[in-house]
């Protein structure tokens, strides 16, 4: 009966889970129920609109990005099935029923201890959580070990929603908000890594260029819309569209570019009284202390650089799927929601679009190498699934090429110590900058 329940709630999706979560999250707290099904309902409209903006970048850029790898005769066997693939088939394992309560009771007990500020609220991406116990699961044939890598990369994520906590409330103006999860989270270390060693380059730490730099120097035609339709002539000739392609895909990006925002703002209007009254509430319970509250990464994809960063890391990163040593991933369903790979970097860098760029390269790099090891195991979960045709493989960017995952897979199996080594050097030096990096702004609410 138990597993009936959590199976229909998960299948109702983002756009109603997250909803019902919060009304129930703002009646706890003592919000009138007016005003909770008000917020729950604009939340809810939010995502069906990002869904709706996202959904125009996979049916306009999805083919564009395969006919320009078929224009280029780009060979790489194994398309990424993004996390619209990837999701569904994780909430089938074995693992997905347990994940759930379990990453709620590793919440309370970081928050019991105050490990953490962040109040994750965003239940239905505990399927990244799920998704590396579901992999480890497989890797090692331990059930335990599986529930051990759901813990891990739990506790670990809020850890990001803390030392984050600065970039969501600065740069994004997400006050009292946090992002402990995806891939928004995961990859920012990587940024903070790279932000560090620019800094020691004289020369290129000074090299600064942004969306609204260009939108100063070129006035109308340096504002996001122009960029985006600039951007869709581009992406349109690498695909040898004729003209007329070329000039549909131009104003469909344009009107990512225009829309994206625009749709981030119901879910902000749903969120902003909830955050307000969570915060108070909760810090006049607890004795004054500060809490965040935990949401999906799709807040952040509304920021005009962002948008930017995404538009021109879709044809990037079919470059990149090229150049890296042994990579058999073809992106193609994580090309849509690329944003959430640069997010953080977006803000790590403070909107300099040159830093995000080689920030996104290297991360793009390591996700795309990372991924393909993973193209076995990934296969499996989509075959226990009953998702995958008959001779098929798989693979996804979205957490299948998470350094996360793939560490603690090594960890437990050492099939690849040299790579393991060297991912390893690079994620570890990145996380410990971001830790002293949250220590120095006086954001982390303890020294770990």
């Amino acid at each position: 009966m138990f597993n009936d329940i959590m199976r229909y709630i998960l299948d109702l999706g983002p756009t109603v889970m997250l909803p019902v979560v919060i009304i129930i999250f703002s009646l706890l707290l003592g919000m009138k129920p007016g005003d909770s099904f008000k917020s729950g309902l604009h939340i809810g409209i939010g995502f069906v609109g990002i869904g709706l903006v996202i959904g125009l970048m996979l049916d306009s850029i999805g083919p564009a990005a395969k006919a320009m790898a078929e224009n280029f005769d780009i060979n790489l066997n194994v398309v990424d099935v993004g996390w619209p693939g990837s999701s569904p088939m994780t909430w089938a394992s074995q693992i997905a029923l347990v994940a759930i309560p379990i990453a709620i009771a590793v919440n309370i007990v970081m928050l019991v201890t105050r490990l953490t500020r962040v109040v994750n609220v965003d239940i239905w991406n505990i399927w990244h959580m799920t998704f590396t116990g579901a992999l480890l699961h497989l890797a090692t044939g331990s059930y335990w070990i599986g529930i051990l890598g759901v813990v891990v990369h739990a506790a670990f994520v809020y850890k990001l929603g803390d030392w984050f906590a600065k970039d969501v409330r600065d740069y994004f103006g997400l006050e009292g908000m946090a992002i402990p999860h995806g891939t928004s989270a995961y990859l920012g270390p990587i940024a903070v890594l790279v932000d560090t060693l620019i800094e020691k380059v004289p020369g290129l730490n000074r090299i600064h260029f942004s969306a609204d730099d260009v939108q100063k120097r070129f006035g109308p035609f340096g504002e996001p819309v122009t960029v985006g339709f600039v951007m869709g002539i581009l992406i349109g000739l690498l695909a040898g569209y004729d003209a007329k392609g070329v000039l549909q895909l131009a104003v469909k990006t344009a009107a990512v570019m225009l829309l994206m925002p625009r749709v981030i703002k119901p879910i902000m209007d749903g969120l902003t009284p909830i955050a307000k009254h969570a915060r108070k509430r909760l810090q006049a319970k607890f004795g004054g202390q500060e809490f965040l509250i935990g949401l999906d990464p799709a807040l952040l994809l509304g920021q005009t650089s962002v948008v930017s960063a995404s538009l021109i890391f879709i044809p990037l990163t079919i470059l990149i799927a090229i150049a890296v040593p042994g990579n058999q991933v073809l992106p193609f369903g994580d090309l849509a929601t690329i944003g959430f790979f640069v997010a953080m970097a977006v803000a790590v860098h403070q909107g300099n679009l040159f830093r995000t760029l080689i920030s996104g390269v290297i991360i793009m790099s390591i996700t795309l190498w990372i991924a393909t090891q993973t193209i076995g195991l990934h296969t499996q979960l989509a075959a226990n699934a009953g998702t995958l045709k008959a001779g098929g493989m798989v693979a996804s960017m979205d957490q299948g090429g998470s350094p996360i995952t793939w560490l603690l897979i090594q960890l437990f199996t050492w099939q690849n110590v040299a790579g393991f080594c060297v991912i390893a050097v690079i994620y570890v030096a990145g996380v410990f900058l971001t830790w002293r990096r949250a220590r120095e702004n006086g954001k982390s609410p303890v020294g770990v």
